[in-house]
C-alpha cells in the first residue's frame, strides 16, 4: 500500500535526522573544496584571509581520481547459446539497446560528475526518469548532498529523498498551477527571493513532490509505473554503515597547512619589517635604497634577527605526508618521484594505493550499472513497447538499427557490465599485462576484447578481423605471384599476361574496387575455345619409351597431355640449317 503524506512526511524526517552528522560533514568538505575553509574554521584565520593560501589539495585530489574513475565500462549482453548465430546475433542488437540507454543519456560525461560526488560524499545516486519525447528511459546522475537514501538489509535501496532549496520566484514559475497556495493572499508583494525548501521522494509504489514549509503541500504526485524502485545508489565501503566521503577526516589536515603557511609569511613578514639595531655613534637614520649611515662600527648596523626553529619546516613537511596517507594520494601523481624507477618498482610502490581505490570504485560503479540497465530495459518493454530507431557508433562503425522492445529484450534484462581485468591499472600497464595473458595462452581473444575498457562490439569486430586477415593473405598471394615475373622471363617463358593481370588488379584498386572484387574477376579461369573451322583433336596415348635416345638430341620428357608439340621440340637451328631438338620442362602451378 503506498504511503500517505503524512506517512512520507514523517518517513524523511526521520531520515533527515539519522543522517544530520554526515549533512555536517558534508557541508565542510564542500566549503573546503570551494576555497571557503575559514568559514569552517574562523578562528584560525586572522582578519582580512578569508580563503585558502596554500594549494586546495582536496580539491586537487577528488578532480585527479574522479577524471580516473569516470569512463564508462564495457557492457556485453551474452548469448546463452554461444555456438547459435542467432542467440549471438541477439544478444549483440541488446548490447547495442543498452549502449543506447548511455548514449542517449549522456552518462559518459555525467560520469565526470559522478565519480565526484561518490568520492566527496561517499555515494552516488542513479535515478531512471521516463523521456516522453524520446520514449527511452533516462539516466540521471544526482547530486548526493541532501540526498537522503534508505537501505534494507540487503543493501537494495528502498526509499530515497532529495532536498532541494529553490526561490519562491522560481517556484511559482515551475509549478503556475500552485500559484495562491504559493504566494497567498499577499501575493506577488512578497519577497519572491526568498529561500524554501523542496522535497522530492521516491519508494517503490509513487514519487512526489512536495514543500515541508508550506504544510507538506503536495506540487506533484506519480504512480510508479514498474512498482520496482527506480534509483540505485552506489556506496563506497564502509566499516559502520555509514556513508563518508574520502575526506571527512583529513580537513583538520588541510587546516593546518593553511595555518603553517599563514605563520610561515607572518615570519617572512617580521623579518622584513624587524627594527634596526645602530650603534652609540649614530645620530641619524636614513632610509631607502641609497641612504648613508655615519658611523664608526659600521658591522653593528644590522636588523633584529628572527630565528625560526628548523622543527617548524619539518612539522610542515610531516603535515604533507599525513594529508597525502589520509586522501590515498601517491606522491607520484604529482611527478615528485623520488624512488629508483629503473625497474618500475619505485613508481609500482608509488602507485598502489591509486589503482586499488580506483579498481575498487569501478567494480561498485560496474554492480550499480547493471542494475541500472535492467531497470532500463524493462521500461523500454513495458513503458515504451513500440518500435523505435536508435543511432550509435560500435567500435569506430556507425550504426542505425530498428527494435521492437517485445520482440528484441524479450524480457530477458540481464547484462555484463564490466571494466574488466585493466581495471586500476594505467593503459600502459593494462595493455601490457593483456598481451602477456594472450601470448601465455590463459585467455582468448574473445576475452580480451570484452575486458577492454570501452565499448566494443565483439562479434562484429572479430568479423572485421578475419576479413583483414584473409585481405592480407590474399594480397601475400599476390605479391608472391609477381616476385615470379623474373623467375619466369628467365627461364624464357612469356610474363606479359602476369604482369597485364597485376596491372589490372592495380587500377581496379585505384578506382575504389574492393580488393577480393579486382582479383575474382581478373583472374577469373578462361574457357579455350577453338578457332572456326578446326577439327577436333584427337588425344593419343604416349608410346613407350624407346632404349636408346635418337642421335642428334636428348629424349624428350614426355607430359601428362601427351606428347610434346613441335614448337617445344624445335628450338633452333645450326649453321648448317638442321634443327636441334632439345626439351625444357616447365612446371607452372
Amino acid at each position: 500500500m503506498a504511503l500517505s503524506q503524512e506517512q512520507i512526511a514523517a518517513r524523511v524526517e526521520s531520515l533527515r535526522y539519522r543522517s544530520a552528522d554526515r549533512d555536517s560533514r558534508n557541508l565542510e568538505v564542500l566549503a573546503v573544496r570551494k576555497g571557503q575553509i575559514s568559514s569552517v574554521y574562523p578562528d584560525f584565520f586572522p582578519d582580512g584571509v578569508d580563503a585558502n593560501v596554500v594549494a586546495n589539495f582536496v580539491d586537487i585530489v577528488a578532480r585527479d581520481l574522479s577524471e580516473v574513475m569516470a569512463p564508462l565500462p564495457a557492457v556485453n549482453c551474452s548469448a546463452a547459446n554461444q555456438t547459435s548465430d542467432r542467440a549471438r546475433a541477439f544478444a549483440d542488437k541488446r548490447t547495442r539497446i543498452a549502449s543506447n540507454y548511455f548514449a542517449h543519456s549522456d552518462l559518459s560525461v555525467q560520469m565526470y560528475s559522478g565519480a565526484d560526488w561518490y568520492i566527496t560524499y561517499g555515494f552516488l545516486p542513479f535515478i531512471i526518469e521516463l523521456d516522453e519525447e524520446a520514449k527511452l528511459p533516462r539516466i540521471r546522475l544526482e547530486n548526493p548532498l541532501g540526498a537522503y537514501p534508505e537501505f534494507d538489509r540487503y543493501g537494495r535501496c528502498v526509499a530515497f529523498a532529495k532536498r532541494y532549496m529553490m526561490t519562491l520566484g522560481e517556484l511559482v514559475s515551475m509549478f503556475p498551477e500552485f500559484e495562491y497556495e504559493l504566494l497567498g493572499r499577499e501575493g506577488y508583494k512578497q519577497d519572491l527571493m526568498q529561500q524554501l525548501e523542496l522535497i522530492r521522494y521516491y519508494d517503490k509504489d509513487q514519487s512526489v513532490v512536495y514543500l515541508p514549509t508550506k504544510s507538506n503541500l503536495v506540487l506533484s504526485r506519480a504512480k510508479n509505473p514498474l512498482g520496482k524502485m527506480m534509483v540505485v545508489v552506489a556506496r563506497k565501503p564502509s566499516i559502520d554503515g555509514e556513508l563518508r566521503g574520502q575526506f571527512d577526516d583529513i580537513i583538520g589536515i588541510q587546516l593546518l597547512r593553511n595555518r603553517f603557511a599563514l605563520l610561515a609569511m607572518e615570519a617572512a613578514e617580521k623579518s622584513v619589517q624587524a627594527p634596526i639595531v645602530l650603534p652609540q655613534d649614530v645620530q641619524e637614520l636614513q632610509l631607502g635604497g641609497d641612504a648613508i649611515i655615519r658611523t664608526a662600527t659600521p658591522a653593528g648596523v644590522r636588523r633584529v634577527e628572527l630565528n625560526i626553529p628548523p622543527g617548524a619546516f619539518t612539522e610542515q613537511e610531516l603535515l604533507n605526508q599525513e594529508l597525502r596517507v589520509g586522501a590515498r594520494y601517491p606522491e607520484g601523481r604529482t611527478g615528485n618521484i623520488d624512488a629508483s624507477i629503473v625497474t618500475g618498482q619505485g613508481v609500482q610502490a608509488l602507485m598502489g594505493a591509486f589503482d586499488t581505490q580506483v579498481k575498487s570504485a569501478q567494480a561498485i560503479f560496474a554492480s550499480a550499472m547493471r542494475d541500472v540497465i535492467s531497470l532500463c530495459f524493462e521500461v523500454d518493454e513495458m513503458i515504451y513497447p513500440d518500435s523505435k530507431t536508435i543511432r550509435g557508433v560500435d567500435a569506430g562503425s556507425p550504426y542505425e538499427i530498428e527494435y521492437n522492445p517485445k520482440k528484441d529484450i524479450k524480457g530477458d534484462y540481464s547484462c555484463d557490465v564490466r571494466y574488466g581485468m585493466l581495471a586500476g591499472l594505467n593503459p600502459a600497464q593494462g595493455l601490457i599485462f593483456m598481451l602477456q595473458a594472450l601470448g601465455g595462452g590463459l585467455i582468448s581473444k574473445d576475452l580480451a576484447m570484452r575486458e577492454m575498457p570501452f565499448l566494443i562490439n565483439v562479434t562484429q569486430e572479430m568479423e572485421k578481423i578475419e576479413i583483414e586477415n584473409m585481405r592480407q593473405s590474399l594480397l601475400g598471394s599476390l605479391q608472391a605471384y609477381t616476385q615470379a615475373i623474373p623467375q619466369m622471363a628467365a627461364s624464357g617463358g612469356n610474363a606479359s599476361e602476369v604482369v597485364r593481370q597485376i596491372a589490372s588488379v592495380i587500377k581496379a584498386r585505384q578506382k575504389g574496387r574492393a580488393l577480393e572484387d579486382a582479383i575474382e574477376d581478373i583472374f577469373a579461369p578462361q574457357e579455350q575455345v577453338p578457332p572456326a573451322g578446326a577439327a577436333p583433336s584427337m588425344v593419343e596415348q604416349p608410346s613407350p619409351a624407346p632404349a636408346e635416345a635418337p642421335v642428334g638430341g636428348a629424349l624428350p620428357e614426355m607430359e601428362p597431355q601427351g606428347q610434346p608439340s613441335i614448337m617445344s621440340l624445335l628450338s633452333g637451328l645450326t649453321g648448317q640449317g638442321e634443327p636441334t631438338a632439345s626439351v625444357r620442362t616447365i612446371r607452372r602451378r
